[in-house]
């Protein structure tokens, strides 16, 4: 299993249409074979900064959501929304005791 932490910080003045807009992305994510999980968290300190949390069966799965035409359109929507590009990190599961 394959985690993906994307950290996001959305502008104020796009807060609200972000959260409308990325609801079409996380459905159509976690309609996709691979996906095991795929959700949206606040930081409880710092408002508009978001971490997306994404559990996917494997590399292959990661791979293909890369490519998919609703991530792809998403990465183009997403840009007038961010302060900064997104950083995104991606942790293999090599235990699970």
């Amino acid at each position: 299993m394959h985690i993906i932490h994307a950290h996001i910080k959305v502008k104020p003045e796009f807060r609200t249409e972000y959260l409308d807009k990325v609801k079409e992305l996380i459905k159509s994510s976690q309609e996709e074979e691979g996906n095991i999980s795929y959700r949206l968290y606040e930081d409880t300190i710092h408002q508009n900064t978001f971490i997306m949390l994404e559990e996917w069966k494997d590399r292959a799965a990661i791979d293909f959501h890369f490519n998919t035409p609703h991530f792809k359109e998403w990465g183009q929507k997403s840009k007038e929304f961010v302060q900064e590009p997104t950083k995104v990190k991606i942790y293999e599961v090599i235990s699970q005791e």
